[in-house]
């Protein structure tokens, strides 16, 4: 069967559109994938690991509302509801589902779960706000 031909054209549409982005979702894969993690100062802070999903998170969906307000006049509604909200999200749980069954020196956990959906609707807010502030769109 014939692959569509429309489907190239799309794809070099978003990377155009979005390559911060991308290049954010792909930072989170490789930092969640990775093998090992180094040593840093910060290792003694209490739930670091906690603040660094919901930072990764939460600034990635921040990029994708900044790169979507800045190459489009009008507001679509289901799009942001699908993928800087629930694809963030789904993106978060199937890193820790990865990072539990597909790797040795990871674990999934509820509570990096948790601290990636925190981190997704605080980075919507952002968005929403960026909206209202500086695209100052209804």
């Amino acid at each position: 069967m014939k692959k569509p031909l429309f489907i190239l054209p799309i794809a070099l549409s978003i990377v155009r559109r979005y390559p911060l982005s991308l290049l954010c979702i792909a930072l989170i894969w490789f930092l969640s994938l990775m093998p090992f993690f180094p040593e840093t100062p910060f290792d003694n802070v209490q739930f670091i690991d906690k603040w660094t999903h919901l930072v990764m998170y939460g600034g990635t969906c921040g990029v994708i509302w900044w790169e979507y307000l800045h190459h489009h006049q009008q507001l679509n509604k289901r799009k942001l509801l699908l993928w800087p909200l629930l694809g963030m999200i789904a993106l978060g749980g199937v890193m820790e589902l990865l990072q539990a069954y597909c790797t040795t020196t990871r674990s999934g956990e509820w509570l990096d779960f948790y601290a990636d959906t925190v981190g997704v609707l605080l980075g919507n807010g952002v968005g929403l706000l960026m909206n209202v502030l500086y695209f100052k769109r209804q």
